[in-house]
Formats: C-alpha cells, sequence, structure tokens
C-alpha cells in the first residue's frame, strides 16, 4: 500500500491509526460497518488499493514504500 496519506512513517496507533484509516477507507468506498476490527479495515484498505492484505499478518515484510509499516508489526527485511 502506498500513498501519501501516511508518507511522514511516523508511528501511529490506537484512535489516530483508526481515525485515519476510516478517513481512507472512506476516499475508497471501503465497508466499514460496526465492530470491525482495525487491522481487518487495514487489509481491506490494502486489498482495495491492489496490495496484499498483510496489515499485522507477518513476521517479515519486504514491502519498503507501505504507508501502514511504521505500524505494523512486521519486521522491516531487504529486498
Amino acid at each position: 500500500m502506498r500513498g501519501d496519506y501516511m508518507s511522514d512513517k511516523k508511528y501511529k496507533k490506537g484512535p489516530k491509526l483508526f481515525s485515519l484509516a476510516r478517513k481512507r477507507a472512506l476516499v475508497l468506498d471501503v465497508p466499514q460497518e460496526k465492530g470491525v476490527k482495525l487491522a481487518e479495515l487495514i487489509c481491506r484498505i490494502q486489498d482495495k488499493e491492489g496490495n496484499a492484505p498483510c496489515f499485522q499478518q507477518r513476521e517479515r515484510c519486504r514491502e519498503r514504500l507501505c504507508c501502514w509499516q511504521a505500524s505494523c508489526s512486521a519486521i522491516m527485511e531487504d529486498k
């Protein structure tokens, strides 16, 4: 997932991250039913943008340009 809406690469978590994800989901017309978990919402956004829906689902990641990487639990690797 790439985009300038989170390009500052600062770590975001909790309500700030959820707010960012909800705003992005609205722009992309991604469903946001009541009770959806943050990781699921971000995975839906990733899928809608044509990327692997992998937020907090991998131990290691090579997607250096992913805008969610600062908030994901994956260890970043070199390609």
